[in-house]
């Protein structure tokens, strides 16, 4: 059986995280700039495998410039050192509600296991098959050496150590 390439099409998909801030509310931000890819025995998206992701985080973008300057900076993702988040799984079932694989964030590679909803798949107007997937799932950012911490006068954690991470995506069959 020939093996099918998809690639994730970025202006159809999104990847965003969740952090609390004072515990009491919480800030979402995205990567703007991503790539993905996956591979699969035939044509259609059952059997994948040789699953990438890979996020700028020079991109990161919470709606305010300067917090964004502080995740970029050393105290958080180093993006000058540490220029991409990645993620990749060596096989996906679409019949499973996980994704296991592995995460690199600042050099820092660890096992995580992601929440999925397969959407299906679909021959779009323009005749390209495109399947699409909701994936979700918890980390600990001190874990991968996000390890920034405050506290305020009252004693409340500025930033939570759970990161909620979320990401819609269309992968496009490629010829």
């Amino acid at each position: 059986m020939a093996t099918t390439k998809w690639n994730i099409d970025p202006t159809h998909s999104e990847v965003t995280f969740k952090v609390k801030h004072l515990m009491i509310s919480t800030v979402t931000g995205k990567f703007k700039v991503f790539e993905g890819q996956a591979e699969t025995e035939g044509e259609d998206f059952k059997e994948v495998k040789n699953v990438q992701f890979k996020a700028d985080v020079k991109s990161i973008d919470t709606n305010n410039e300067q917090r964004d300057e502080h995740l970029r900076s050393g105290d958080f993702f180093a993006a000058d050192e540490h220029a991409d988040l990645v993620f990749r799984a060596d096989k996906f079932d679409v019949n499973s509600d996980k994704l296991e694989g592995e995460l690199t964030i600042k050099n820092t590679t660890k096992p995580v296991t992601l929440d999925v909803e397969f959407g299906g798949v679909v021959v779009d107007p323009y005749g390209q098959t495109k399947a699409g997937l909701e994936i979700g799932g918890k980390i600990s950012r001190k874990e991968f050496g996000l390890t920034w911490d405050a506290v305020t006068e009252a004693g409340s954690v500025v930033v939570s150590d759970q990161v909620r991470l979320s990401a819609e995506v269309q992968f496009v069959k490629q010829a």
